[in-house]
């Protein structure tokens, strides 16, 4: 069963409705679009059909993804199914770009053989209730996305951001057509529709990737790592080696602790304990894990809490 304590995990049934919702709205989108697109003629927005159809092919495997990077460590997964998420949001990249190697393709071959456009209001219509449609459902699915942490529901959602100024450019694109009885509009904003998918498949790829590869907490993250540290600098010598990485929405951190080397185990313990406690009350869904070192110096710090520590001292 999720941990209802961590972040990621409590939003989990949320996650799961979320992603059901991008199904049932591509699927819609997707046979609208291809009914639309061979009644019309038109390669933009066929263009936009193959683009809902990635998109449901994406929704789907983020709804694979998320269930199965919910699922907590076991035997095999010691480090739990985070990075379910990073692989999802890969593949769901080179499915984008492939969709916009496919458009260009298309796009070019009208652009030299030329065509009509017909039922252009039908299409205007479809191509302005597509907008509002992953317009709602893309916001929804973010929010959703940006509370639990999940890269697989964000890239779902950015999919649909990028089909709502798709479809207002084929929209466009069709009003003019409308207007100047010229179907060269329809191919050419074909392309644009494919420009904009292969920038929104290079951003999600860097991002997944960066997952994959162990890449860092953000610096943001680690300075709010540092400075907590830094806080209770006064119970220990020193502290090094700090190394962070992300794993969905799992973060990892590990460090080197230097106490004074006379201090009792138990209370280095409890001390990395209160540590770890307050660097979790800032960022969730952390994993910290600290190696302790006895100091080798006769350092100020080990001086000091030597005579804290020593019998009918205060502070004892």
């Amino acid at each position: 069963m999720p941990d209802k304590n961590n972040k990621y995990f409590a939003a989990h049934k949320e996650i799961i409705s979320v992603a059901r919702l991008s199904i049932y709205s591509n699927t819609f989108l997707l046979f609208m679009k291809l009914a639309a697109g061979f009644f019309m003629g038109s390669i933009s927005v066929l263009s936009e059909a193959l683009h809902s159809g990635i998109d449901l092919l994406a929704a789907i495997i983020a709804n694979y993804s998320v269930r199965k990077a919910g699922k907590p460590a076991d035997e095999i997964h010691k480090f739990g199914h985070g990075k379910f998420e990073n692989v999802s949001g890969t593949i769901e990249a080179i499915l984008i770009f492939i969709a916009a190697i496919i458009i260009l393709y298309k796009a070019g071959e009208k652009i030299i053989k030329g065509g009509e456009v017909e039922y252009i209001g039908a299409g205007i219509v479809i191509m302005g209730v597509s907008a509002v449609v992953n317009f709602y459902v893309s916001r929804k699915i973010m929010k959703v996305a940006r509370k639990a942490e999940s890269i697989a529901l964000e890239a779902d959602a950015y999919h649909l951001t990028t089909d709502v100024y798709t479809s207002v450019g084929v929209f466009i694109g069709l009003v003019l057509i409308q207007i100047t009885k010229n179907p060269i509009f329809d191919p050419v904003f074909a392309m644009l529709v494919a420009l904009i998918i292969l920038k929104a498949s290079y951003d999600l790829i860097k991002r997944s990737v960066s997952g994959i590869m162990d890449v860092k907490l953000s610096d943001r993250e680690e300075n709010i790592i540092k400075s907590i540290i830094a806080e209770h600098y006064s119970e220990f010598a020193e502290y090094h080696d700090l190394r962070t990485r992300m794993s969905g929405a799992e973060r990892y951190v590990d460090l080197h602790l230097v106490v004074p080397k006379n201090q009792p185990v138990v209370d280095a313990h409890e001390f990395c304990d209160h540590l770890e406690k307050d660097i979790k009350e800032k960022i969730p869904n952390l994993s910290l894990l600290i190696h302790i070192e006895p100091c080798e110096t006769d350092c100020e710090i080990c001086r000091k809490l030597d005579v804290c520590k020593a019998p009918g001292n205060a502070h004892d």
